[in-house]
């Protein structure tokens, strides 16, 4: 990336305000067309949203980003339909055993709702906060069930691929027990064994930081610092680490973009938590500085690798190391060409990933290294720059979308490739426009002086 260093956050002001109108409208056309009896919009095909069967993972950025959309204009026929799909269709999400999604789903709806009305911004009422809370507490120690313990001590929430595999992405579903951990909330387990949402995310953490994110420490022929691998391989009959796998990026020994975004906004954001939560409460875990030092580390490869490997305007290709990469010739010192023949961009994973970087840049500013917290906001300044405009900010009103050129799932070429083109490109996905508006409302409340948006908003030290 080309960071630019004189950009401030006020100017985007023009561009936020223009894809807040824009998402207003694709909001509205995704709620006439989509059929709610037939799954969850994953992706647009022709510009149209459509349903995908593998998990029912997007249904909550669905009706999140009505809620953001409220949060952002005050338009209040956004929060009813926020609210009211959130009380009719996401009642199975905080239940739901098969998937290790809950972060995503739970906190874009009711964690949302919590939070505005935390903030009032919409009617205190304590039996629907009550209602919001027990959502949370309870998807919290859902997600928390889905455990692999592992030889060295610890282990992982496990994703839907079955108790070995450990994903890069579920590092951002953390945030769900964080907030059922913040409510007082913990697993029950065997013989009424109590079991703490604190521990299980922090030990996912560790688990995520020392198997996903590599250092250039010489862990393999090809360890680079920061890059990340999509899964983690375990041998479940003695619970040891076997190898990097991945499922959405080009191969175990690269990097694939959207997990590396995951990655950077993850700890970023768990950064943020624990600095709400008191010393003594963390000294079980090794204390504070140990954790925050595990963290930190990953948050700061990932964040350089992603600047490092990243085309001059801030839009990754898909996937670090996809072949297709070398018939683009020096491709990381232009910008990112969305309509090349040979290798898809993903905005989504700009989207995701500009958020860590402002995030993690506002963490260091308070631990007063102001250099290196000046170059990762910097750097998720220079991707808005880009993200909040043409041609990635979908502006046709035919479109459905939000972010064009994202893509889903490369190796089962799941995405749509239009007629005579190589690759996929125009499209949306339902991750990459919330994440979008989610950014977007961050940026904005920054500009206006306005309380910071966090997934635990501002009471994240109040006891339940």
């Amino acid at each position: 990336m080309k960071i630019n260093y004189h950009l401030k956050a006020s100017e985007l002001t023009p561009e936020i305000n223009r894809l807040w109108e824009c998402s207003a409208l694709k909001i509205r056309s995704i709620e006439k067309t989509c059929a709610r009896d037939k799954g969850a919009p994953v992706f647009t095909v022709k510009g149209k949203y459509t349903a995908k069967g593998w998990t029912e993972w997007t249904q909550g950025f669905q009706y999140g980003s009505a809620i953001l959309q409220y949060d952002a204009t005050g338009d209040e026929k956004f929060i009813d339909l926020g609210r009211e799909m959130t009380f009719k269709k996401m009642a199975p999400q905080i239940t739901h055993m098969g998937v290790h999604d809950h972060g995503f789903n739970i906190i874009s709806t009711y964690g949302n709702l919590w939070r505005l009305m935390q903030e009032g911004r919409i009617e205190a009422n304590i039996r629907e906060r009550d209602f919001y809370v027990l959502a949370l507490k309870c998807s919290g120690a859902v997600q928390a069930r889905r455990w692999t313990r592992i030889s060295e001590g610890g282990g992982f929430i496990y994703s839907f691929n079955g108790p070995h595999s450990l994903f890069a992405d579920t590092i951002r579903s953390l945030r769900v027990l964080a907030m059922s951990h913040l409510f007082g909330h913990f697993l029950m387990e065997e013989k009424d064994t109590s079991v703490s949402l604190l521990e299980r995310l922090v030990c996912h953490a560790r688990a995520t930081a020392k198997y996903i994110v590599y250092y250039g420490d010489g862990r393999d022929a090809y360890d680079i610092n920061g890059r990340v691998a999509h899964e983690a391989i375990f041998n479940t009959n003695d619970n040891s680490y076997r190898c990097p796998n991945s499922q959405q990026g080009y191969s175990p020994f690269t990097t694939w973009m959207r997990g590396l975004a995951w990655v950077i906004l993850g700890y970023a954001e768990e950064l943020e938590f624990l600095s709400t939560r008191q010393d003594a409460e963390l000294e079980t875990f090794g204390g504070r500085d140990a954790l925050e030092s595990i963290f930190l580390k990953a948050a700061q490869s990932t964040g350089d690798f992603y600047i490092e490997n990243t085309p001059t305007d801030g839009i990754p290709y898909w996937d670090s190391g996809a072949p297709g990469l070398s018939k683009l010739g020096d491709y990381l010192n232009r910008p990112a060409e969305p309509f090349n023949d040979y290798e898809p961009v993903d905005s989504s994973a700009a989207a995701i990933a500009a958020q860590g970087l402002l995030r993690l840049g506002v963490y260091l500013k308070t631990k007063g290294q102001a250099k290196e917290a000046n170059r990762y906001w910097q750097a998720g300044l220079t991707i808005l720059n880009t993200l909040f405009t043409e041609p990635y900010l979908s502006v046709d009103v035919n479109h459905q979308g939000l972010i064009l050129h994202s893509v889903y799932h490369r190796p089962n070429q799941w995405d749509y490739v239009p007629k005579k083109a190589g690759i996929p490109y125009g499209e949306s996905s339902m991750w990459g426009d919330y994440h979008a508006r989610e950014v977007a409302l961050y940026t904005q409340r920054i500009i206006r002086n306005e309380p910071y948006y966090s997934f635990f908003g501002s009471s994240a030290k109040e006891k339940p």
